[in-house]
């Protein structure tokens, strides 16, 4: 087996690539959120949760790779009386969660790889 195919078919590898998507997905979602803070009418949306989506593709029959779509939905935040309903505070709190988990995913990420090449006797 090559050491790309080993490389692809190892499950953290997976999981925690989709957890790096999922999270520049929700900083996306949180700057387009803070973006529009001031259009009347305009309605925050927010990613489903990192476990969520594992919960639901768990469930799905794939051919070995994650899905690479996450749901996205109207945020359940009261609307001012222009109706945004836009929280600064609540996007600035998921901006810090969504950069946290993707640090998390890449010093895993970066940690089993050199773990993969101490095993197949490589330096870095």
């Amino acid at each position: 087996m090559s050491l790309r195919a080993m490389f692809s078919n190892m499950e953290v590898f997976k999981i925690y690539s989709a957890m790096a998507r999922h999270a520049a997905q929700s900083q996306q979602v949180s700057a387009t959120n803070i973006s529009r803070a001031d259009d009347p009418g305009f309605k925050a949306t927010e990613v489903e949760s990192f476990q969520d989506y594992l919960n639901r593709t768990a469930m799905t029959p794939t051919d070995g790779a994650l899905p690479t779509s996450f749901r996205v939905t109207e945020s359940n935040m009261p609307a001012a009386p222009n109706g945004n309903s836009v929280s600064i505070e609540h996007e600035l709190y998921k901006s810090a969660e969504a950069m946290g988990e993707h640090e998390m995913a890449l010093t895993v990420y970066s940690k089993s790889l050199d773990l993969l090449r101490s095993a197949i006797g490589r330096k870095r």
